[in-house]
C-alpha cells in the first residue's frame, strides 16, 4: 500500500514532528507500507528530490510561493506535485497539518483520487469558517487525528463536521536506547530541551532557578538547542547573577537526547503556547524524569499533576519555582513521579501502540473510502 506522507520539515530537521515523522515511516515500512514525502526546503539549501534511507524525498518551495505570492512559483509547484501524484499513485494521503502547504494538496486531488487523513500536530487558530484554509483543510479530510484531546476538542468546536470523523491517537516513542541513571542530586540539574523560540518558556526557566538558587545554591539549570532566544536568555541569566549556574548545550542530536535527560534531576516545560502534546515530556517520562510543565494544549494529558510530574500555571513563574524546589527538596518523591512517568509512557504512549492505531486506520480508510469523498 502507497501512502503520500505530506509535512512542512523533513529528515534533515530533527524537530519533534521531524524526529517522530522519520521513526513512523521507518517502522511502517516493516509493515509493508510505501512511502513518498512531500515536503519543503525549509531553510537549508537542500535538493529537490532526495532520499532517507530507501524513501523518495520531493522537497516544494510552498511557503515561498504563498509568502511571495508568486503565481509562477505556485502553477509550477502544482504542476509538478501533479506529475508525482499521477506516478506514485498513492493509496492514501496523510498529511502532517502544520502549515498552509495542505492548500497545494486540496488544489490538486483531482490528480490521483486517494482518501486524506489529516494529522494535526500543532496549535490551530481560533478561526474554522467555510473561507478559512483550518476549515477547508479539515472538512476535506476523510479522518482527521490529533495528538491530544485537548487539540481534538479544539478541532471539533472550529469544524463540527469532523466530530464524526475525528479521533485522538497519541505520539509515541520507540524506547531509550540507554539505561537509566538515578536522579542526580550533586549537583541538581533542571533541564530545558528545544529550540529557543519565546513561545517555549525558558526565560520563565532562568527566573525561576534565580529564586531556585537562594534555597539550593548548587542547582543548576541545563538549556539544550538553539534559536533565536538565546541571547537573551544568556543576558537574562547575567542580569540576574546566575550566569554560572545556567549551561547552554546547543543543539543536540535526537541520538543523544536520551543520554542528556540522564544528566538531569527533573525536566522542565514552560511553554506559553498551546503545546499539541509535547514531546519533550514524553522523552523525559521514558527515562522515568518528573516534569513541570505548564497547564497549556495538551501537556496536561502527557504530564498528570501529582502522579507523574507537576503542572502550573502559565506564566507563573513564582510557581514554576516552588514547583522545582518541591522536587529538588523531596527526591523520593520526585523518583516515584519519574517511575511511574516512566511506566505510564511505556503502555499509553509506546511506538508500537502508535503504529498499531495508524495500521488500522490506514487499511480502515483505504478499504471503505478510497475513491469516495468525505463523509
Amino acid at each position: 500500500m502507497r501512502v503520500l506522507f505530506w509535512t512542512e520539515l523533513f529528515w534533515p530537521y530533527v524537530g519533534g514532528v521531524e524526529v517522530l515523522s522519520a521513526q513512523f515511516i521507518r517502522l511502517m515500512r516493516e509493515r509493508r507500507y510505501e512511502f513518498a514525502v512531500v515536503t519543503s526546503h525549509g531553510s537549508l539549501k537542500l535538493p529537490d528530490e532526495d532520499r532517507y534511507e530507501d524513501t523518495p524525498v520531493h522537497r516544494f518551495p510552498f511557503l515561498k510561493a504563498l509568502s511571495e505570492k508568486d503565481i509562477g512559483q505556485i502553477a509550477a509547484a502544482r504542476r509538478r506535485l501533479v506529475r508525482l501524484k499521477e506516478a506514485f499513485a498513492p493509496d492514501l494521503v496523510h498529511v502532517q497539518f502544520t502549515d498552509p502547504s495542505i492548500l497545494f494538496h486540496m488544489q490538486t486531488a483531482d490528480a490521483h483520487p486517494a482518501p486524506c487523513l489529516v494529522s494535526i500536530r500543532v496549535g490551530l487558530p481560533d478561526r474554522g469558517g467555510p473561507d478559512t484554509l483550518v476549515g477547508r483543510a479539515l472538512r476535506s479530510a476523510d479522518w482527521v487525528t490529533a495528538n491530544s484531546a485537548a487539540m481534538l476538542a479544539h478541532a471539533r468546536r472550529l469544524v463540527p463536521e469532523i466530530t464524526s470523523r475525528s479521533c485522538v491517537i497519541y505520539n509515541g516513542l520507540p524506547g531509550p536506547s540507554v539505561a537509566l541513571a538515578p536522579l542526580p542530586t550533586d549537583p541538581p540539574v533542571v533541564l530545558c530541551l528545544g529550540r529557543i523560540v519565546r513561545d517555549k518558556g525558558f526565560d520563565l526557566a532562568v527566573e525561576a532557578l534565580a529564586a531556585v538558587a537562594r534555597r539550593i545554591p548548587a542547582a543548576r539549570l541545563l538549556i539544550a538547542g538553539d534559536g533565536p532566544e538565546r541571547p537573551a536568555l544568556e543576558r537574562q541569566a547575567q542580569e540576574l547573577g546566575i550566569a554560572d549556574a545556567v549551561r547552554f548545550a546547543g543543539w543536540v542530536s535526537p541520538e543523544a537526547v536520551p543520554a542528556l535527560i540522564n544528566e538531569a534531576a527533573l525536566v522542565v516545560m514552560p511553554s506559553r503556547w498551546e503545546e499539541a502534546f509535547g514531546l519533550v515530556a514524553l522523552q523525559a517520562a521514558q527515562m522515568g524524569r518528573p516534569v513541570v510543565a505548564t497547564r497549556v494544549g495538551g501537556l496536561p494529558e502527557v504530564v498528570l499533576h501529582g502522579e507523574t510530574g507537576l503542572v502550573v500555571g502559565k506564566e507563573d513563574g513564582a510557581a514554576l519555582a516552588e514547583a522545582i524546589l518541591f522536587l529538588l527538596e523531596h527526591p523520593d518523591e520526585a523518583a516515584r513521579l519519574g517511575e511511574a512517568a516512566r511506566r505510564r509512557a511505556a503502555d499509553a504512549f509506546s511506538m508500537e501502540r502508535y503504529l498499531d492505531q495508524h495500521d488500522a486506520l490506514y487499511r480502515r480508510l483505504i478499504k471503505e473510502v478510497a475513491h469516495v469523498g468525505p463523509a
